[in-house]
């Protein structure tokens, strides 16, 4: 049986004692008590390829394609993320929570190290349950009256993407989301694709924005993953968010990644 290595009081958990290739369903349901609990679970000394990763993520979800990024010919469902040596840029290099662009953003992703950097590449991931109940009942019962727009095409985001990958993808969310499985509320906005506040303009969001993200990105509410060749990070993304560290320019980091289909995010009633 699995056992379990809580890494933070606030987020993170090592699974221990697992083969991946091949879960049971007592083993699933393990996995995904963890994930509830801990947001993000890791594994190590996992070895796995594109068709163990696409076979591990249909036992908790629905595989699907990601819009910025082209899937392997026989699981257009799974992606190579590469940053080689001569990049400077790396993908989604900034606070982010995958696809709140879309109606229905991602429910999860799952991340598997198959190259990684001697030194850096670390991921940031933080809890967004955290971040919400560090505000103020105030602030709490304001941002519950407002939806965010969350635009692909945000320069923040874009700046890590090649030039030509624009695709118009817009959506408006809750600012404050209720967890579909917990039932628990949490911020949900983020840098990268959130823009404004919907009937407000860009100016008059700009303020708010900016102290919530830079409370998102105070370090107590988050755990720093380091990589290994055979590692895998599973996390909710409805509940954190994450930030791969653009900090080992000259060497070579190379991922396979999947993500799981999810839901429209409903805040309060």
């Amino acid at each position: 049986m699995p056992t379990l290595e809580r890494l933070s009081p606030r987020i993170g958990a090592f699974v221990h004692d697992i083969d991946l290739r091949g879960v049971s369903e007592e083993e699933i349901s393990f996995i995904r008590e963890a994930l509830n609990a801990h947001l993000v679970v890791f594994f190590r000394n996992q070895t796995l390829d594109a068709s163990a990763l696409y076979q591990l993520g249909r036992q908790f979800g629905k595989p699907t394609p990601y819009p910025y990024v082209e899937g392997l010919k026989e699981f257009p469902e799974i992606v190579e993320v590469i940053k080689r040596p001569e990049d400077i840029l790396n993908f989604g290099g900034v606070w982010h929570s995958d696809t709140a662009y879309l109606d229905k953003p991602a429910m999860a992703g799952l991340l598997y190290g198959v190259e990684v950097p001697e030194k850096g590449g670390d991921t940031l991931f933080t809890n967004m349950y955290a971040v919400y109940d560090s505000l103020s009942p105030g602030m709490q019962a304001y941002l519950a009256t407002l939806s965010a727009v969350n635009d692909a095409d945000n320069a923040a985001i874009a700046a890590t993407r090649p030039a030509d990958s624009r695709k118009g993808l817009i959506a408006e969310h809750p600012a404050v989301r209720v967890h579909p499985e917990t039932g628990k509320s949490l911020l949900y906005v983020n840098r990268a694709h959130t823009t404004h506040f919907s009937g407000m303009t860009r100016e008059e969001s700009q303020e708010l924005l900016s102290f919530l993200f830079e409370r998102i990105e105070q370090p107590e509410f988050s755990y720093r993953f380091h990589w290994q060749p055979g590692s895998l990070a599973f996390w909710d993304n409805r509940a954190c968010q994450h930030y791969p560290i653009n900090d080992y320019h000259g060497s070579q980091r190379r991922m396979l990644r999947i993500s799981l289909a999810g839901d429209k995010p409903r805040g309060h009633p």
